[in-house]
C-alpha cells in the first residue's frame, strides 16, 4: 500500500493511499452523489479532464464486468473513494475494482475524508487539483494544482471523439435490452438516425437501436454537409466533456442540419444546440453529477428523477425567441430542456438513456421516433 495525495488549488491537502495505478494527474476535482454505477462513470468520456470523487462511502463492493463499460476504456484523469472494498460479490463481478483501475493507468486514492473534500467544492465550487502517487511533497503538488488549466475554454471532445465515421452494433452478443430481448439483425427499412459522437456513451446507440433504430456513430467534427451526405432521418447529438463555447465546429454543423433532419440532442448536445440557436452558456459553480437529479417537464409539470453530469449549463438569460423552455432542475431552477420553436429539434440536459440511474425519461426517445416519422 503506498501514499497518494491530492492538493486543491486553494491550499487544501488530502492523504489517502493508491488503490490504482502509480503516477500524477492533474485536473478539474468535483462530485457524483451515485451510490451505484461506478463503472460506467469510469467509462463515460465526459469525465475527460476531471477528478471524480464518489460521495458514496464504499466504492467496489460489486466488481467490475465487461458489460457494464460506457466506452473502449476509463477517460476521467482520476478517481477518489472513501472505502474501497477488497470483498466483490456479485454474479456478474469479473474483476476487482483496484486491479481494474491499475490495469487501465488509472490514478485513485482512498481512505481520505470525502465529506470534507466535497462539503468545500460545494462551498468554493469545483477546483483544480491534482493528485499523485510520485510527488508527495506538498507545497510541489499546491503549485501544480494552481498552474493546472481546468475545464474554461478548451476543447476536449477533440480527445475522446472516434476518427471515423462507423455503423453502430452491440460490442457485447450478451447484451440484454430493456424490454429482456437482445438486438436482432438490422431492418434495412428502420429511420436511420446518425449519432454525432462528442464523447457518447453506449447506452445511447443502444437505446436507438432498442427504438428499432439504424445507427451510424461519426465524429463530432462533421460538417452539416458530411453529416446530410450519410442520408439521415435524424441527427443525435450526443454527451461530451467540458466546455461547449469553444465547439465553434459543432455549433456550425447544428445550425446547418436545423430545418433539414429532426434533431436530439442530451447533455454537451443540448448546450451545442442551444448555442447553434444563439443562446450562451456558463459554468456551474460545482455542476450536476449523480443518478437521483428531480427536474420538472414545465408542460406536464411531471418530475423526473435523471441521471446528470455536467459542469456548464444554458444561460436562461440569452435564450432568442426561436427555443422554449422544456425542462426545469428543481435543485436550482436552471435549464434542463429546450425545444426549437420552428423546426424539429429538442434537447436535454440530463442523461435519459440512463446508465446508471433511474429510467424516468425514456419517452423522449420515443419522442425523437415520432419526429422522425412525422418527417
Amino acid at each position: 500500500m503506498s501514499t497518494a495525495k491530492l492538493a486543491l488549488e486553494d491550499g487544501s491537502v488530502f492523504t489517502g493511499v493508491s488503490i490504482g495505478a502509480p503516477g500524477e494527474v492533474d485536473g478539474e476535482v468535483c462530485f457524483n452523489t451515485s451510490m451505484t454505477g461506478y463503472q460506467e462513470i469510469l467509462t463515460d468520456p465526459s469525465y475527460r479532464g476531471q477528478i471524480v470523487t464518489m460521495t458514496y462511502p464504499q466504492i467496489g463492493n460489486y466488481g467490475v464486468n465487461a458489460e457494464d463499460v460506457e466506452s473502449a476504456r476509463p477517460h476521467l484523469a482520476g478517481f477518489i473513494v472513501r472505502e474501497h472494498s477488497r470483498l466483490r460479490s456479485n454474479f456478474r463481478s469479473e474483476q476487482n475494482l483496484s486491479d481494474y483501475l491499475a490495469e487501465h493507468g488509472v490514478v485513485a486514492i482512498e481512505g481520505i475524508d470525502t465529506r470534507r473534500l466535497v462539503r468545500r467544492l460545494r462551498t468554493q465550487g469545483s477546483q483544480r487539483g491534482v493528485l499523485s502517487t510520485i510527488d508527495l511533497d506538498e507545497a510541489s503538488l499546491i503549485k501544480k494544482a494552481k498552474a493546472s488549466l481546468g475545464l474554461v475554454g478548451r476543447d476536449l471532445v477533440r480527445e475522446v471523439m472516434p476518427e471515423a465515421s462507423s455503423r453502430w452494433s452491440t460490442p457485447l452478443s450478451t447484451w440484454t435490452l430493456l424490454d429482456g430481448t437482445q438486438n436482432s439483425e438490422e431492418d434495412p427499412s428502420a429511420p436511420h438516425v446518425v449519432a454525432l459522437d462528442y464523447g457518447m456513451k453506449w447506452n445511447i446507440p443502444r437505446h436507438l437501436v432498442n427504438q428499432g433504430c439504424r445507427v451510424t456513430v461519426a465524429p463530432g467534427r462533421l460538417t452539416a454537409a458530411e453529416v446530410l451526405e450519410l442520408k439521415p432521418d435524424g441527427v443525435f447529438l450526443s454527451n461530451g466533456p467540458g466546455d461547449p463555447e469553444p465547439l465553434e465546429y459543432a455549433a456550425e454543423a447544428i445550425r446547418g442540419l436545423l430545418g433539414k433532419t429532426p434533431v436530439f440532442g442530451i447533455c454537451l448536445g443540448h448546450q451545442l444546440l442551444s448555442l447553434a440557436s444563439g443562446a450562451k452558456t456558463f459554468k456551474l459553480k460545482f455542476g450536476h453529477r449523480g443518478a437521483n437529479h428531480p427536474v420538472i417537464d414545465m408542460k406536464t409539470q411531471v418530475v423526473e428523477i435523471t441521471s446528470q453530469n455536467h459542469g456548464f449549463a444554458v444561460d436562461a438569460d440569452t435564450l432568442p425567441d426561436n427555443l422554449e423552455v422544456t425542462h426545469r432542475s428543481l435543485n436550482d431552477g436552471t435549464i434542463e430542456g429546450v425545444r426549437r420553436r420552428d423546426v424539429p429539434a429538442f434537447s436535454v440536459q440530463y442523461h435519459p438513456e440512463a446508465s446508471a440511474g433511474p429510467h424516468d425519461s425514456h419517452y423522449l426517445f420515443d419522442e425523437f421516433l415520432e419526429a422522425m416519422k412525422k418527417s
